[in-house]
Formats: C-alpha cells, structure tokens, sequence
C-alpha cells in the first residue's frame, strides 16, 4: 500500500520554490495541486512540478486526495486559509507570520485542536545547524545566567518590492518588524524564554508604504534579562545583515550569514580553544535569505502526522513570535511600555 502524502500548495510566489523543492527531495510526500489566483503562475508550477492546477484555493480543498496543504499566500490570507483547509480535513504547514492578530491566531489553534489535524508554522531558521547549536548551549547551562540578547536585521528592498499592493500593507502585511524581522524576533525569545515587556520605536524613512520599514524596540524578559531588536528594509544597497546574539555570565555567542546559518562569535568559558574551529566550520551562505531548513520543516511535518505527535513549531509555538512584534507595534503607537500578552508563554 502506497502511504504516500499528497501535499497542496496554495500561493506560488517568491518562497514557494523552497516548498517544493522540499518535497522533491523528501521520500514519502508528493506534490499533487497547486492553486494560485493568477492562473498563468498556477499553470507554470503545475508544468514544472507535474501537479494540478487551480485558481480557487477552495477547489483544490475539495480534493480528497490531498493530505496537507502549504500555505505561502500573502501574510492576510493565512489564518482563513488554514481554517479552510483545516476544516477541509488536511494538515496545514503555514508559512510565517501565522496570522496578523492574536485572534485570528487563536482561532487556527482552536480549529486544529477541534479537528485533530495538525498545524505547523514555518520557522525553518531554528533547524540550521548553527541554530540548533546555540539552542543546545542555551539548554546545557554552560553560558550561565542569560544577561543580553540581540536580534538584528539590517536588509534592503527597494520600492518596487511594496508596490504588488500587499507587501508593506496593514491589511496583508506589516512591516520590517512583521515580515523581515519575525525569524530573529522568534529566535530571540526561543532563546531567551517569555518576554514581560517591550518598548519600541517605529518610522517610514525610505519607503512609500503604511507600515515601518524601519523598527527599534528593547525587551524585558521575565528572567529579568533585557534584549534589542533592530529591524529594517533601508540599509541601501543590499541586505548587510541578520543576526542573533545571546550573551551569558559565561559566554558570548552570535549566529549570523544570509539566513540565520553561520556562527560569528562563539566565545565559551572552558572552550575558547576551540573558538576559530567553530566559526570555521559553519562558512557557507546559502544563496538567499530563506536559508536551506524548509525541508527541515516539512520534514518534521511529515514525522509528526506518522508518529501523531505535534511538529517542533505547532500553532501554539508559532504564536509566540507573533505576540512580541505585536506588542512592539502597540508600544510605538502609543509611546509607553506594553506588556506582552503572558497568556502565549502559558500554553
């Protein structure tokens, strides 16, 4: 009996092909629709990948066949879609943010958790290697009591990136915080534990856009640790960096490269040694900022729905990030220290 998984994919933009290419090199899953509201990108990814066609995500849903649906639309239309498809009976890997708002995030946790099909978040920057090294570090106590943690991105995009009318937008978007930033914003507090506070600043300097291209924010955690986040899409002409660092009583580390995947600081009470073969090893970019772990994820996806147990990065986990980078947009438009919603770090 053949138990193949016949995955769906819904959207077929810029991140889409990292999807797919996941699927190709991954045994038991299988590319078998393709839906996309314009149906000449549609038809080419169902020629190049051999899947159906469609135009209606709701028409692809209909299909029996299918048994998870990816999700790689504009940042507005993930919550319905996943509650669609859900609904529909198929798994959801989503790409991120999950949603736009902590209700509508809510609500896709209720409907997985009502529906029994499993929901995960594509936060594939926590599987690179380096990132999963630090998070080992982090757990074994060896960098002592956490003090400092940054999360810095200084990217570029001109503006004919926000005018597809959804990129830069509060309807479908946000902005550097929500879109570029959320991957080291998650990291951060992945490494770092729950926040208790924040304090942010946000601006449009360089752009013709509703949402920032450019945000500040500093971090309280409930450790009493504090954290700093640098967000931006104005660091002409190119993406200059993204970065992670974490700073211990013990010692210092940073992850850095195009996505998340190469150590810059690796400095270790006991092993600094061993410091420059450790950075040495981890030298290679991958060719762009979506880094190379979305087979990781769709990997994971595919252990969970076998094993029935949740992905690593299951809706409750992927509303974290959301949360923090709400709560930074609510502290720059009121001016004050906001609170971050402590109910998420419960579940």
């Amino acid at each position: 009996m053949d138990d193949t998984l016949q995955f769906g994919l819904v959207g077929c933009g810029r991140v889409a092909p990292r999807h797919v290419q996941s699927l190709r090199e991954l045994e038991g899953a299988r590319l078998a629709a393709v839906a996309d509201i314009k149906a000449s990108r549609a038809q080419r990814f169902a020629n190049e990948y051999g899947a159906e066609p469609y135009t209606d995500y709701r028409d692809l849903l209909d299909r029996h066949d299918l048994d998870v649906i990816t999700i790689s639309t504009p940042s507005g239309l993930h919550a319905q879609m996943a509650i669609d498809a859900m609904q529909a009976g198929k798994h959801v890997i989503v790409e991120k943010p999950m949603a736009l708002s902590l209700e509508d995030a809510g609500r896709m946790i209720a409907v997985s958790e009502a529906t029994g099909r499993k929901l995960c978040v594509v936060l594939q920057n926590r599987y690179n290697p380096p990132m999963q090294e630090l998070r080992a570090v982090v757990d074994s106590g060896r960098l002592g009591r956490l003090l400092l943690g940054n999360a810095t991105v200084r990217w570029y995009r001109p503006q004919e990136y926000y005018e597809d009318e959804w990129h830069g937008t509060w309807a479908m978007d946000g902005g550097a915080l929500m879109n570029q930033s959320i991957h080291h914003i998650d990291a951060l507090q992945w490494l770092m534990g729950a926040p208790e506070s924040v304090f942010a600043y946000s601006a449009t300097l360089a752009h013709r856009m509703e949402a920032e291209d450019i945000g500040v924010a500093s971090i309280r955690f409930r450790s009493g640790a504090l954290g700093a986040v640098e967000g931006s899409t104005v660091t002409y002409p190119e993406n200059m960096e993204g970065s992670v660092a974490i700073f211990g009583e013990y010692g210092s580390l940073k992850v850095g490269g195009t996505a998340l995947n190469r150590k810059v600081i690796w400095k270790i009470r006991d092993a600094l040694e061993h410091e420059r073969e450790a950075i040495v090893r981890d030298e290679v970019d991958p060719p762009s900022v979506y880094g190379q772990s979305h087979k990781a994820v769709t990997a994971d996806m595919i252990g969970a729905i076998r094993e029935d147990r949740q992905p690593q990065t299951h809706g409750r986990e992927g509303r974290k990030s959301l949360a923090l980078v709400l709560a930074m947009y609510e502290s720059a438009r009121a001016g004050v220290p906001v609170s971050v919603a402590a109910g998420v770090w419960e579940d």
